[in-house]
């Protein structure tokens, strides 16, 4: 990268590391997206982020389409330029922000994949025998019960859990905390799990820990959960999002609550929460079509008209 361009972004992204409540994956897609503009600006001879124009914008995210990137990185890459430039105003280092004047790739936004009740429910059959399997349970249990991340999940603490009053507390993305409830059947499996969790150092104080005591690594969860979902047979890959976005369905289509669940989710935009609305509405239409004596009759006529 030219080293005009250079101190201006260690300086805002070291400021990000220190001050900002955004997540260090989040920070680090930033870097990524910063660094590759300005390795691109190098390439076109331009060596200050102040004198960027939109159509040289336009022309580096053009550039990544042909590399292949996506629509939704690329809409990532455009949103880390709109917060730099923000703080280059800020600092008095430029007078315009150029990411304002170009438009995001559209994006098809896909529906989470999620398990039915009952295939949810036959994960929970098998009762637990050795600390693995405690540990399985537990986090199956929680991941479900109360819809958590997978970050947020491995940075739990022994003492975010109240298993008397059946309450989690839980630090989301930007560092938000928030305090959501743990069903009786997870309570039970964290109190087996709890039972013969693995001492490790007296200074350990992750709920979550593997063999030798240490906090679990994000890595081993998802391991263990596609190693669990094959021995299951569930014919479907488990993931820790699965299970969120499962119970997050289930949720909104029992209760009808979107702004209670877009809390429970921990969400900051309502906007966010809404795509459970539509795989609500997949579910009323699949009941519609299985039951409505309309919708039977229509198939009827459908299938002798194929005759």
């Amino acid at each position: 990268m030219n080293p005009g361009l250079e101190p201006v972004l260690t300086a805002y992204l070291h400021e990000l590391n220190q001050t900002s409540r955004l997540s260090l994956s989040t920070i680090q897609t930033y870097r990524q997206s910063l660094e590759s503009l300005g390795g691109f600006l190098t390439g076109e001879g331009t060596g200050r982020w102040e004198t960027l124009e939109p159509d040289t914008l336009r022309h580096w995210l053009a550039a990544r389409t042909r590399a292949g990137t996506s629509p939704r990185t690329l809409a990532r890459d455009l949103s880390a330029v709109r917060s730099f430039y923000r703080d280059l105003i800020r600092k008095g280092l430029t007078d315009h922000n150029p990411a304002l004047l170009v438009r995001p790739p559209k994006t098809r936004r896909r529906l989470p994949a999620i398990l039915d009740v009952d295939r949810m429910g036959r994960l929970f059959t098998r009762p637990p025998r050795t600390p693995g399997d405690h540990l399985d349970r537990a986090v199956l249990e929680l991941l479900y019960s109360s819809a958590l991340r997978l970050s947020e999940l491995v940075g739990l603490d022994m003492a975010d859990l109240d298993l008397e009053s059946g309450f989690v507390r839980v630090r989301g993305k930007g560092n938000r905390e928030r305090v959501v409830p743990v069903g009786a059947p997870a309570l039970r499996a964290l109190a087996g799990w709890l039972g013969v969790r693995p001492a490790g150092t007296p200074r350990e104080t992750a709920l979550f820990v593997s063999t030798r005591g240490s906090r679990i690594a994000p890595r081993t969860i998802q391991a263990r959960l596609a190693r669990y979902g094959v021995r299951e047979g569930i014919g479907a890959r488990l993931h820790p999002h699965l299970f969120r976005h499962s119970c997050a369905s289930h949720l909104l289509e029992s209760s009808g609550n979107l702004r209670g669940l877009q809390e429970f989710l921990g969400h900051q935009h309502l906007t966010t929460t809404q795509i459970y609305t539509h795989l609500d509405f997949q579910h009323l239409a699949r009941v519609y079509d299985r039951t409505h004596p309309r919708a039977h009759r229509q198939k009827r006529a459908a299938g002798k008209e194929s005759r």
